[in-house]
């Protein structure tokens, strides 16, 4: 509950912006306290911060040495760079939700010819049946869909490289990563984004990506193909080398996910992995159970962990109603969804116990 005179307790159950991880207060605060959001961007102080913030990265998502971390505004902006810098004529999609389709449909917006396998709406893809056209030089998969509640298994991701040895392969993790442990040889590259999965304030977007892909922007760049401007891949790597970035960058973010990878390193991504899921098996559980939502994804093995969609008997604006006194919010279904469905975000920073905390007032709530 809140006055004018406190702030809001309310724990954020939505997919993004979402709640923000405990310690972002007194981190913020810490970067305030030192004039982080002041520092020149070609200084060693924000060198020191910028490689901090990968090296914790690295760690985190047990990066090979061959993968490089770069800084952009978003992960929209990431796929028209994935486009721009590695596409010259041809790409290849699996779309089955909001976010796969706006991907599909930016390389179109960019002039090149797009291939895709489509699923309806909340179904995932069998990976041995999909055929990728010889002729594309990107395959663009989502490891999970935001909108829909979709995960592809990282088992069948992997399936791509082995039948598709020339293309290369790019992994939207955005309301995913940390969870998924890739197999880095199976993919050339994957993105997120700060304000789902890591907890932080929007604003950041983090794009990982081999030497392949470079190698690719490195030649359509001889080729005399424009693969865009201040953020080419190239221009982009060259400043990483020396820990920096082409522009000024949203200094701030980078250090906050540095301090939360840090964290998150001394739990242990093994550990945030299973309390994923443990908390994903609660709140599925009890979906299955109720007779006012139930589970939109019916095949268990595409069930996202992080994003869990129900279907709603109810209005979904009123369920947040009925949360509201208790300091509590979920999301909305997405689009067309919006009033038909309740979006549940299962992030790190949601803790076992606020998730039980959310799983027993919408039980005292709803039947």
């Amino acid at each position: 509950m809140t006055n004018d005179n406190t702030m809001t307790k309310k724990i954020f159950f939505t997919p993004g912006p979402s709640e923000l991880y405990p310690t972002v207060p007194i981190h913020i605060a810490s970067a305030l306290e030192n004039k982080i959001g002041a520092i020149s961007h070609r200084s060693k102080q924000f060198q020191d911060i910028f490689k901090n913030t990968t090296d914790q990265l690295r760690t985190l998502l047990q990066l090979p040495s061959d993968y490089h971390i770069l800084f952009l505004g978003s992960a929209s902006e990431v796929w028209e760079r994935i486009i721009q810098n590695c596409a010259e004529k041809t790409s290849f999609h699996c779309v089955n939700g909001s976010f796969s389709k706006r991907f599909y449909e930016f390389s179109g917006e960019l002039g090149r010819k797009a291939f895709k396998e489509e699923a309806l709406f909340g179904k995932g893809f069998d990976a041995d049946k999909i055929s990728v056209p010889a002729e594309a030089e990107i395959i663009c998969l989502t490891h999970n869909e935001t909108s829909s509640g979709v995960s592809m298994p990282e088992k069948d991701i992997h399936k791509f490289r082995d039948k598709n040895k020339n293309a290369l392969i790019f992994i939207d993790s955005v309301s995913s990563l940390p969870y998924p442990a890739f197999d880095y040889s199976k993919i050339d590259s994957t993105f997120f984004s700060v304000q789902k999965c890591f907890g932080l304030p929007a604003g950041l977007g983090v794009w990982i990506v081999n030497d392949k892909c470079v190698g690719k922007a490195n030649t359509l760049l001889a080729k005399g193909v424009s693969i865009g401007t201040y953020h080419t891949l190239p221009s982009l790597l060259s400043k990483a080398k020396v820990n920096q970035t082409p522009e000024t960058p949203n200094v701030f973010s980078i250090y906050l996910l540095g301090k939360i990878a840090e964290e998150m390193n001394k739990k242990g991504v093994n550990n945030i992995r299973k309390e994923t899921e443990q908390k994903a098996e609660a709140i599925y559980s009890y979906l299955e159970k109720s007779s006012t939502f139930s589970v939109f994804v019916k095949e268990k093995e595409h069930r996202s962990k992080t994003t869990i969609i129900a279907d709603c008997k109810i209005p979904s604006p009123e369920v947040n109603k009925k949360l509201e006194p208790f300091d509590m919010a979920v999301g909305t279904g997405y689009g067309n969804y919006k009033e038909k469905q309740i979006r549940i975000a299962n992030f790190p920073t949601h803790s076992v116990e606020q998730v039980d905390k959310l799983i027993q007032q919408l039980k005292k709530e709803f039947n």
